[in-house]
């Protein structure tokens, strides 16, 4: 693993303050208002995909720690599927799985919703659709927050054991 591999665990816990800030944006009108954003406006949606970033960036962290090669076409699929591997054979807990695929399955869901929405502009989108992500979007933070600090607790482990042999 090299110091470039680093930097993804570091990447994850950037994308979990970016999540944190515009979670907080989002529910703060005094400053949405200093900074000239609509009321209705909220990030919701965007918490979503940066959690799920992170968790993808910190699992690509964990197979880079065990020397496996990561394509540069199909990054996403390859990733998840081999994690999925290492948690069905009882190497990782499949707490961390699950937590995964619902942070797959959010980020996928809003992929769908843009694809679908197009150049279509409805107040449904903007107003109502980002507020009721409201709880999902929470929720995404403390998972990944919770993926984040299991993977770079069992690397450094896994870490810690190998320079101990």
């Amino acid at each position: 693993m090299d110091l470039k591999d680093e930097t993804l665990i570091e990447r994850a816990e950037h994308e979990i303050a970016v999540s944190e800030l515009l979670d907080k944006l989002s529910g703060d009108i005094s400053e949405r208002t200093t900074l000239n954003i609509s009321l209705g406006t909220t990030f919701y949606s965007a918490v979503i995909s940066h959690a799920y970033y992170a968790i993808f960036y910190s699992a690509k962290y964990y197979l880079l720690s065990k020397n496996m090669k990561i394509p540069e076409q199909g990054q996403h699929n390859f990733v998840y599927q081999k994690f999925k591997k290492l948690a069905k054979t009882g190497e990782l807990d499949k707490e961390l799985l699950e937590i995964y695929e619902d942070a797959k399955i959010k980020a996928e869901t809003l992929l769908l919703i843009l694809e679908d929405e197009g150049e279509k502009r409805t107040e449904y989108t903007y107003k109502t659709y980002p507020q009721a992500n409201k709880e999902p979007a929470e929720k995404s933070i403390e998972n990944a927050k919770f993926f984040v600090s299991n993977i770079r607790e069992i690397v450094k482990l896994k870490k810690s054991s190998k320079s101990n042999l």
